[in-house]
């Protein structure tokens, strides 16, 4: 096994690293504003890790200080290729504000959760810093924030239409979604004589080009978009270029060219490359990582790191569409599945951890459940636009045969060193509850609910509804609330067989486009009627390159040009917000006069049939129930830890 505690089995830090390894120069150094683990899960280890199997020397900055002498951006000198920059696994903006846009206090991507480890943009900071010290080496900027702001976009902590973030930089270009491919690609011509500006038509590349490049019209290759002078004044257009940018994204071989003018001159967007196979995957998830922080840390948690380090991803990519949701933007909307040799080497490698108990945290990926799923008939995929092969209908091509995720449960619960592999990422009930005419598979979907729910639930599952009513969730691409129902009588008949006590945590958004007070009160009666109270919640927060984000800006549904309310004034956000909590007696003063000025005195008596009192209100809960930032609140006595079988129970919380 790879020692984690020797800094020579990590990409280097430092220029010390560097001299260890026998090395006199580097030929890229990655600059991320996150910590630097060397974890699958981490992209900057991920592209550092794939260049070096490709014989190039690579050193990794992590959060290099951009407010003293700059001296961590100017250690390792002049790398022989590029420099690559990104801000980290998350948008800075959501990383570093809530939905209120005040600033958080600490980062999940730093050690000990430390904030102010980043500036706000650190796409834009570190290229600036780079191309003014080093003003003749490329610099390419990736990771989510660029790619999801590739285009012009709403930046909801700006409250602004912004360009490009090419359009905002020094980078040379941006490569967006996974950055396998497209990095070896890149290095390999760089590193063959080719000029950073004569490379222009590198898949899943932006690139600034002349205005006079950009093509009279669309055709078969190339779509023209409406221009940045155009769209800050038209937010029609600008609505209707999303809808645009989003269809392409999804095909399947890549979509077509984009083009943008920007002021003077235009970006050109080159499409996706197609899906990895398996065996290129593999590639990427097989390199020799230590699987830990690298140990300048000296042991200060991570907690995004604690969060996975007994997990492991299957598979990457979502077809579920979900509006407010990014992943198919940067990940895309065809799944890219590991081979199952591939998964069980890297269980072994957990097995292996020192710390290791005898439970995989989590056997997933975006959405659990999508392993190795795709359509019946792929040439139909590869005319396909649908940004959701779920809404408003299951797609008839999609096979959702789960007997290959089943496999990989069994084959990782054999292991002798694992007492139970759980579930840790969210399912999607609605794919393992759509019917299939193959009867096999339809009995193995079956089989994958209850099997799920017995064995591989640490005491909570998690899954998405989002919300209860119909109208709000058919903006937000979700299926009906009944299909919840549907999988929560399975839940508790599993229970009740197994004799367990398991929690069922739905998650819900509040303020989401299309969502009035009335449809909150409605939610918080059908959730009261199901005995739950609320704690994996969180207020609707506009992020770049989703569906939601689009209306939320524009007011108009980029795909029918409807107009669609949505709460924008911090009034209104804390109307709809306060009626997760209707349980507390501190908002119930509130949630009574809101009902009463929508008229509806009727759902007044199923919050509160035995009447309304109010106490004085003492401090109310934090400004922001978000995912992760839950509220301290007295679960029912049903919901405490029970079950004849120990061994089921030893990791339930």
């Amino acid at each position: 096994m790879i020692n984690p505690y020797d800094a020579r089995n990590y990409l280097p830090t430092s220029v010390k690293e560097m001299e260890a390894l026998g090395w006199d120069y580097v030929d890229v150094v990655l600059f991320s504003g996150d910590a630097y683990v060397d974890h699958p899960s981490f992209g900057a280890a991920v592209i550092g890790r794939v260049l070096q199997a490709a014989g190039y020397r690579v050193a990794i900055v992590p959060q290099p200080n951009w407010r003293d002498d700059l001296r961590d951006f100017r250690k390792f000198g002049r790398p022989r290729l590029f420099f690559g920059v990104s801000a980290g696994a998350m948008d800075s903006m959501v990383n570093h504000y809530t939905a209120n846009r005040r600033r958080r206090h600490d980062d999940a991507y730093t050690p000990g959760g430390k904030a102010g480890m980043r500036p706000d943009y650190p796409t834009i900071v570190y290229s600036q810093i780079l191309k003014d010290l080093f003003p003749d080496v490329p610099v390419i900027a990736g990771g989510i924030e660029a790619s999801l702001r590739r285009v012009s976009h709403y930046d909801y902590w700006q409250d602004r239409l912004r360009p490009s973030i090419l359009a905002d930089c020094r980078a040379d270009m941006i490569t967006y979604g996974m950055g396998e491919h497209v990095t070896l690609e890149l290095a390999a011509r760089l590193a063959a004589g080719e000029k950073v500006e004569d490379i222009t038509d590198l898949r899943q590349t932006v690139v600034r080009r002349p205005l006079g490049e950009i093509p009279a019209a669309d055709s078969d290759t190339d779509v023209v978009l409406s221009p940045w002078e155009t769209v800050r004044g038209d937010r029609r257009a600008q609505s209707l270029n999303f809808r645009i940018v989003e269809e392409e994204s999804n095909r399947r071989d890549g979509g077509r060219t984009l083009w943008q003018g920007h002021d003077g001159f235009a970006i050109k967007i080159n499409p996706m490359f197609p899906a990895m196979a398996p065996g290129e995957i593999d590639m990427a998830f097989d390199l020799p990582y230590t699987r830990m922080p690298h140990p300048r840390y000296k042991g200060k948690p991570i907690a995004a790191y604690e969060m996975i380090r007994h997990s492991v991803n299957l598979h990457r990519g979502c077809f579920g569409g979900c509006a407010f949701c990014t992943i198919s933007a940067h990940q895309g909307k065809f799944i890219a599945s590991r081979s199952k040799e591939s998964i069980m080497r890297e269980v072994r490698q957990v097995v292996q951890m020192p710390d290791f108990k005898g439970y995989i945290s989590d056997l997933g990926g975006p959405s659990a459940n999508m392993y190795a799923m795709h359509g019946r008939n792929l040439k139909a995929c590869q005319a396909c636009r649908r940004p959701s092969c779920l809404h408003p209908q299951v797609c008839p091509n999609l096979d959702n045969d789960h007997r290959p995720l089943l496999d990989i449960y069994h084959s990782v619960d054999a292991l002798p060193q694992v007492k139970k592999s759980f579930v840790g990422s969210g399912v999607r009930y609605d794919l393992s509850l759509h019917p299939n005419s193959d009867p096999d598979i339809a009995a193995a979907n079956r089989r994958y609910n209850r099997e799920l729910i017995r064995d591989h639930v640490s005491g909570r599952l998690k899954v998405a509804p989002e919300h209860t009513e119909d109208r709000v969730l058919d903006v937000m691409r979700k299926p009906s609330f009944d299909l919840f129902y549907d999988f929560k009588r399975i839940f508790d008949q599993v229970n009740r067989t197994e004799g367990l006590r398991q929690q069922l945590i739905p998650y819900f958004i509040s303020s989401h486009p299309g969502c009035r007070e009335i449809d909150m009160a409605e939610l918080a009666c059908k959730t009261k009627d199901l005995e739950m109270h609320l704690e994996q919640v969180q207020d609707f927060t506009p992020t770049p390159m989703t569906v939601s984000t689009e209306i939320y800006y524009s007011g108009i549904h980029p795909y029918t040009g409807q107009k669609i309310f949505t709460a924008v004034r911090p009034e209104e956000k804390l109307a709809q917000r306060q009626y997760f909590f209707w349980y507390d007696r501190n908002y119930r003063q509130g949630i009574v006069a809101s009902l009463n000025r929508l008229h509806r005195p009727d759902l007044i008596r199923k919050l509160f049939p035995n009447g309304t009192s109010f106490a004085r209100p003492a401090d109310r809960h934090g400004e922001e129930y978000g995912r992760g930032h839950r509220p301290q609140i007295t679960r029912p006595a049903a919901n405490k830890k029970s079950s004849t079988n120990p061994k089921r129970n030893k990791n339930i919380k």
